[in-house]
C-alpha cells in the first residue's frame, strides 16, 4: 500500500508505564502492509505540538488521562489548529468518555486496559487511511495540468 518505509507515531502520555504499554501493543510493525513503526515519546504538550510543527508525523496517539494537558483537550487543539493534522487516537478510562472524544475530534478511541490487538488494529486502519488519502492527493496533483500546461500541448 505505502512506499514509506517508516510509519512515524507520535505518542503523547505523562506516564511512562502508559507510553511502554502502547509501544508493546504497537510493536514495529501492525499490518504486513504497513510499513515498520518508529515511535516518537513525548510527556508535554509543547513537546507534542512541536514535533508536529516539524511534520512527518503519521499518527498521533493521546492519552486522555495525561496531566497537566490531557489527550481530549489536546485532540481538539490538533484538529482545529494543525490544517492536515495526522490522524488522532484518543486512549480514555470510562466508555462513558466516548461522548469526550467525539467532542475532542478524535480519528478514533481506545479504552483501557489497554488491548494490544484492539489498539493495533485501530492504529493500522487510521494509517491506511492516512497512506491512502496522502497518496490520492499526490496522484491528483500530478495529474493536474496548470493552464501554461494546456496552452502548451494544445495543437495550433
Amino acid at each position: 500500500m505505502s512506499e514509506k518505509s517508516i510509519a512515524r507515531v507520535l505518542l503523547y502520555s505523562h506516564d511512562r508505564n502508559v507510553r511502554e504499554q502502547v509501544k508493546l501493543a504497537l510493536g514495529k510493525r501492525i499490518a504486513t502492509d504497513l510499513p515498520q513503526l518508529e515511535v516518537i515519546e513525548t510527556a508535554t504538550a509543547p513537546a507534542l505540538l512541536q514535533h508536529l510543527e516539524v511534520g512527518n508525523i503519521d499518527l498521533v496517539v493521546l492519552d486522555g488521562e495525561a496531566t497537566p494537558a490531557g489527550g481530549i483537550g489536546l485532540a481538539y487543539q490538533l484538529k482545529d489548529e494543525i490544517p492536515v493534522c495526522p490522524p488522532t487516537l484518543l486512549l480514555v478510562v470510562r466508555v462513558a468518555d466516548a461522548w469526550l472524544a467525539t467532542w475532542s475530534k478524535a480519528d478514533a478511541v481506545a479504552f483501557y486496559p489497554i488491548d494490544p490487538v484492539q489498539l493495533a488494529k485501530t492504529a493500522a486502519d487510521l494509517l491506511r487511511a492516512w497512506f491512502s488519502e496522502a497518496e490520492a492527493e499526490s496522484e491528483q496533483t500530478e495529474t493536474e495540468q496548470t493552464p501554461a500546461d494546456q496552452m502548451e500541448t494544445t495543437p495550433s
